[in-house]
This record gives C-alpha cells, sequence and structure tokens, in this order.
C-alpha cells in the first residue's frame, strides 16, 4: 500500500487547524481526505465509508477524542480502523485513556512532517500486513500470552499480534490470571501492560524469573509510565523488550522478531 492510497478523516473543530492538517497530508501525497468539525457526522460516514486512518483532534464540540475511539472500538465494524490523536494535551489523565483504547500514535499540535510521515508508515505497514492473507513465517505457531487489566487495549494489541502473523493468542486480564496460564502450557513470548490490578506487570515478571516453570520466556513490556526510577526497576527486573504506548506497529513487530530470533540462537 502506498500513500495515494490511503482514505483518511480528519475531524478537527478548528478550520484553521482542518486545513494544516490536511495541508501536510497533501504534501506528502494523500488526496483522498474527508474532512469534519465534530464526532457525530464523522461516525456517521464511518458506517458508510471506512476510512483507512481517522486523525481527530481531543476536544470536539460533541464528545472527546478518547469517547470517540472509544466507540470506534467497541463497534465491530469500527474497531479496525486506525486512530490517531492530534492534539495540544499533555495531561495524563487525557492522554492515558486513548493509549489504552488504541491510538497508533499521538502527534503534538504543532507536528513535524517527519513526525506525521512515521505514524503514516507505520499505519501503512500495519493495514498492509492485516490485509494480506498469507502470515508472516517467522511468527508460525507461535504462542503468546497477553495481559492487560483493560479488554479494549488487549483487543488492539492483538489486532496488532495477529496482523504481524501472529494467531495463538491467549488472553489475561491480569498478573495472577497470566501466572496460572504459565503453570499450565508454554508460552514464546508473553505481552504484558505495566500497571494492573491483583499482580502487576513488575511483580508478574519477577514470579515468572524466580518462581516459573518458564523463567526464560520473553517478556515484552507495554507502558506508557514516565518515571524513570519505575522504568529502570521494569527493566531490572528482567523484562525483554520494553514498548511504550501509543504502540507503534513497525516498532513492536521489530521487538518481536527480534525476541524471537535472540531466543532462537
Amino acid at each position: 500500500m502506498n500513500l495515494d492510497e490511503l482514505l483518511v478523516q480528519v475531524i478537527e473543530p478548528s478550520r484553521v487547524q482542518r486545513h494544516i492538517i490536511i495541508d501536510a497530508l497533501r504534501q506528502l501525497g494523500i488526496e483522498d481526505v474527508e474532512a469534519f468539525d465534530s464526532a457525530a457526522p464523522a461516525l456517521a460516514r464511518m458506517e458508510r465509508v471506512k476510512p483507512d486512518i481517522v486523525m481527530s483532534s481531543m476536544h470536539l464540540p460533541d464528545m472527546t477524542g478518547t469517547e470517540l475511539v472509544t466507540q470506534m472500538r467497541q463497534r465491530p465494524d469500527l474497531a479496525e480502523i486506525t486512530f490517531l490523536l492530534v492534539s495540544t494535551e499533555t495531561h495524563y489523565r487525557y492522554l492515558e485513556p486513548v493509549r489504552q483504547a488504541g491510538a497508533i500514535a499521538i502527534l503534538p499540535k504543532p507536528f513535524s512532517s517527519n513526525d506525521l510521515m512515521r505514524a503514516l508508515q507505520g499505519t501503512m505497514h500495519y493495514i498492509s500486513d492485516r490485509q494480506q492473507e498469507d502470515a508472516d513465517t517467522l511468527f508460525e505457531g507461535m504462542q503468546v500470552l497477553l495481559v492487560d487489566d483493560s479488554g479494549l487495549s488487549r483487543k488492539f494489541v492483538r489486532q496488532i499480534l495477529t496482523s504481524a502473523g501472529i494467531e495463538t493468542v491467549v488472553e489475561a486480564k491480569d498478573g495472577a490470571e497470566a501466572l496460572k496460564y504459565l503453570d499450565e502450557q508454554l508460552f514464546d513470548l508473553v505481552v504484558s501492560d505495566y500497571n494492573m490490578p491483583n499482580i502487576d506487570g513488575l511483580e508478574m515478571v519477577d514470579h515468572i524469573r524466580n518462581h516459573s516453570s518458564q523463567p526464560t520466556v520473553p517478556v515484552m513490556m507495554i507502558t506508557s509510565e514516565q518515571n524513570q526510577s519505575r522504568l529502570a526497576a521494569i527493566q531490572s527486573a528482567g523484562v525483554s523488550a520494553l514498548c511504550s504506548k501509543p504502540l507503534s506497529y513497525d516498532v513492536m513487530k521489530q521487538l518481536i522478531q527480534q525476541l524471537v530470533a535472540d531466543r532462537d540462537l
């Protein structure tokens, strides 16, 4: 898939900002752009014609960007549409729900051409891999344990994994349930959130490395954590890779490929 094949839906209440975003897209060769100033008409349009990408502001007249992507993820016909947030918002309480719901990128205002290109390229690879009938043979037969207390987040991460060619994914809603699964069957990879109730990601990794029957299983930790001391604690606990939210499809696929290659050595 090429950039000029993408259909992009831009939802932005400011006419000036809409023009800036549309001009940036067209400079990269994307001509098929539909613009909306609020979420409701955009959702109605999605029901008839599904865009490849939705680029939305956080603060819309009729709902927030968080509410928009959550509605999309809860509807089977819209769940797989990629979502990019374009916003000046920096507050954790606004951005974290968007990350959890599965934004593929969060672009600041103003964003650079390079930022936009990276986000679009990752999105194109995600869409292209998802549309391929033949799975990546590198991941053939892989057994992955996906751990996250957010159902929306698990759904989105599972879509990324299946797009990459991983067909067998077992889901656990927290670290406690994950440890039960690890006692029952072998896995090639554990992909886990960090912040979870009961047993969080850090406690789960410590148990896997020191008390489980699979101490060498690769663990990829997904987190939006910014505290450097907590990130250092995660790394020292024995995680194999850290992946930041919002998830980059290209980065996540590369990390999985590296983890698989390292384990095969």
